[in-house]
Formats: structure tokens, sequence, C-alpha cells
């Protein structure tokens, strides 16, 4: 096979990077390895929120900038920040110009920019004809207009290099190798969450205690090959995804949603022997990673009691309370902090000794003292002290990595001097430096995809001599 343009996935950032090509004179193939029609993938799955760390990305763009900066504490290069915040507005008014259906679907300045139609307001996973269903049907139906192809059932296994430039792939494909010569590549095939011994050496000691929370089709094949062909990776530790009942791992109705967040940071996160491990305040991203990396991650359980299940509980956008014992979720309940204790195998004197510093600490307002420390910038710490008393087993829901292929402000893939691969691209999930860092900063897993699809191809089309960049024309 031969073509200008070959991009490996057909996510959203792969579609997004292969329609701009193709719009731009290029000629584009799209490896999936996903071999059904519908082929599962997390963009299939999204809720379809674009935002930029949980917020409008609408807002003026120094304002998107600070929240970018903040969230992920620095971590993120200023290149890339000028990228995200500049860029994040065009790159939705493109996917509108394709054809694809934005709404406002909540009071939140969050919620301005959703896919429609929206994912519904239920637990379980419901995306059949949903936002990022029809997303994905559109852009693949539009780029076989515009004389591109996606390629089902083709795993790309290994880059092409020549004299440093990446000049195509060798693929797997019915049992044998597929060659493509290609001008460039755009490696878009999500990140590396359903590679167990990947998740294990950088996320999670035990994978297996780790729920999937979307469609754990990223298998890290990408980086791989980026790194044998010279590239950097960046921030591979952490990943997006939210706190998930224990029963999540054997009842599909309890994942990707209700998410169990806003309990978790209004009450207490404990191990088997009754001790606090994380803090709970720094938010639900956070905490996910923190459990996923505990030695024992389904050790994990949130203590809290009924103000807090009847305020919090019910806050999320699908909230545990009432949704999570509707479909099979196990709520542990007791009239006295001792006898939870003993429903949950807790030593019941460790456990509310724990519980008692904590509300001291929340009473008095101390609680950067407790250990470890319990942070309150994003949330309020509620004391626990109301029967019934309560409970729920955790488990970290992973979405998708936030660390991957080091990029620079035109997805052009990095070495560890700086320098750009040439020829040779990424975008989404895929890549690392744009989410992270020590302060899990998640900035958000759709907007970013979109930009960097489209700065994929419009650096591609500038190099190879296609219609041009920003000012293309479409066909």
């Amino acid at each position: 096979m031969k073509t200008d343009l070959v991009v490996i996935g057909a996510g959203i950032a792969g579609l997004v990077a292969a329609n701009r090509a193709a719009e731009l004179g290029l000629s584009v193939a799209v490896l999936e390895k996903g071999t059904e029609d519908r082929y599962l993938c997390n963009s299939r799955y999204t809720g379809g929120a674009f935002h930029i760390g949980m917020r409008s990305l609408n807002r003026p763009v120094e304002e998107v900038k600070d929240t970018i900066r903040s969230e992920t504490d620095g971590f993120v290069d200023e290149p890339l920040v000028e990228m995200l915040a500049t860029e994040a507005p065009r790159a939705v008014d493109w996917l509108r110009r394709q054809g694809i259906r934005f709404m406002k679907a909540g009071p939140r300045d969050w919620q301005d920019t959703v896919l429609a139609p929206p994912a519904l307001p239920q637990p379980g996973l419901n995306w059949e004809g949903r936002g990022g269903d029809t997303l994905l049907r559109t852009l693949g139906a539009a780029l076989e207009k515009r004389g591109g192809s996606i390629h089902r059932g083709v795993r790309a296994r290994d880059l092409t290099m020549e004299d440093g430039r990446c000049v195509g792939l060798q693929a797997d494909r019915n049992g044998g190798t597929l060659t493509v010569e290609a001008r460039a590549v755009v490696i878009a095939d999500g990140g590396f969450q359903g590679d167990p011994d990947l998740v294990r050496t950088l996320v999670s000691p035990v994978p297996e205690a780790v729920r999937q929370r979307g469609a754990g089709t990223g298998g890290g094949d990408g980086l791989r090959m980026a790194v044998q062909a010279g590239a950097a990776l960046r921030g591979t530790p952490y990943v997006y995804g939210h706190i998930l009942c224990q029963d999540a791992l054997t009842n599909d109705r309890l994942w990707p949603y209700p998410w169990l967040d806003e309990i978790v940071m209004a009450g207490l996160v404990v191990d088997r022997s009754g001790a606090r491990v994380v803090d709970e305040g720094r938010g639900g991203v956070h905490v996910t990673n923190m459990i996923a990396k505990l030695d024992d991650p389904l050790g994990a359980t949130v203590i809290f009691d009924r103000p807090i299940w009847d305020g919090p509980g019910t806050e999320s956008i699908i909230p545990a309370n009432p949704h999570l014992p509707r479909v099979g979720g196990t709520l542990i309940e007791a009239d006295t902090l001792e006898g939870l204790a003993e429903k949950l195998g807790i030593p019941a004197d460790r456990l509310v000794a724990t519980v008692a510093a904590y509300n001291a600490a929340v009473d008095g307002g101390a609680t950067a003292g407790l250990t470890p420390p319990r942070s309150t910038g994003r949330a309020r710490p509620f004391p626990v002290r109301k029967a019934p008393f309560q409970a729920i087993r955790l488990v970290a829901g992973m979405t998708y990595t936030m660390g991957g292929i080091a990029i620079d402000d035109r997805s052009r893939v990095r070495r560890e001097d700086g320098t750009a691969i040439g020829g040779l691209f990424a975008a989404g999930a895929t890549t690392g430096g744009l989410e992270g860092g020590d302060a899990i900063g998640y900035v958000g897993g759709l907007t970013k995809s979109s930009v960097t699809g489209l700065r994929a191809a419009e650096t591609a089309a500038a190099e190879l001599g296609g219609s041009g960049s920003r000012g293309g024309v479409g066909r």
C-alpha cells in the first residue's frame, strides 16, 4: 500500500487527523485494529464533553491557559498550553463544519460543548447512537467521501525508518504482513491502558485490581513503536479515571457510571487496617491514581455517613445516590462505627480512632495536619458522625493513560533532545505532556485529541506540500 499519510487508529484523534489531511489534499489511509463496523474505542464510549480542565473551552484564552497551568501545576510546557488554549475553539468549529452536532447539556460551564445526542443519564454503558458513536460514523463517512479509507482488522507493528525519518510501517492483517509506504505517519491509537504489563510497570502494581472504565483497546502499540524510533516519553505514570464501586469488577451496570468521587471527597478512604491512605480532597482523578498505586488497591474503602450520602452522594451527573444500590452496588451500613468495622473486617479500634482524628481535624480546620494531609481546595470535608454509618468498597476506574509520546506544538514526535523525528506525528491519548504531572491534572481527552489531530494533519500537509495548513480548502 502507498499513501501520503497513514494514520494508526480510528478514534477521534485519528479520524480528525485523517479528514483534515484529506481536506488539505493528501491521500490518506487509516489502520484500525478493530474488525467490527462499529469497532470499540474510548471515543465511541465517551460522555461527549469538550472542555479544558472541567471548565468551558470558550472562555477568554488567557483564562483557559491559567486553567491548564493550575490544573497541572505547571507540568505542561508553554507551547502546548498555547496550542490547547488557542486551538480548542477552532477544533470544535471544524468539527461542526463536518456535521458534528453539539449542545449545552447542563448548568455547569464545562457542559456548554457536549456531543449530541448526549449520553443517557443512567448507570452502565450506553453508547449506541449517542454522541461519540455518531461522531465516529460521521467522520468515517466524510473520510470516504474525500477519497480516504479505513482498513479494519489491521494492527500496526513496526515503523519503517530511513535516515532518521519515518517512511511507513509494517502491520499485521489476516495473519500476514501489510507493508505501507507513506510520506508521513500519525500515531493515534490511544493510550496503553489495555496492556497489563505496561500498566503494571507504570500505573499500578496490580493491574487486575483496576477496572477498565473505557473500551480497553489502547494497547500501547504506538508508544512502543515510537520509542523504538527514538521518541521521548512524557508523563507516563498517571491515568484519567474515576473512583468506582468495587462491584464494578463483576457488574457491568456499575461502570463507567455511577462514580463515587463526590462521596470520597466528602468522606475518608481507609485501607484494611483502618488507616487513611489518600488525600481525599485532591479530587476523583487524583484519588483514582493513588488507589491504583497502593500495594493492595482493592483494600480501599470509603467511610461516610447519611448526611454525605444524602448530600454529595446526590450531586454527580449520574449520582451514586440513588443509582448505585438500584443496579447492584453494595452499600454497607451499621448503626455504629464498631458495627461497620465488623462488617468490613477492619479492626474496630483502629477505624474508630481514625474517624475520631479526622473529625477533630475537620472541626478544627486543621486537616492539613492529618496523615496523609487532607486538602480542602477542591471540596470541603464533612465530619462523619451521624448514624447510620456507611461504606463502599472501592476500585480505581481507569479510562485512559495521561502520559505517552512526547510531542511539540505541531504534534511532531520529539526525541529526548527536543528535536522532531521527520515524518512522525502523534495525536490523542497516545501523547504525553498535555495532562498529568505530579498534580495528575486532567485537561480533557476529547479536546486534546481534536486539537492534536488537527495539528498533526496540518503540519504534515505543510511539510509534504498539501494545499496549506490552516488556510486549506476542504474538498
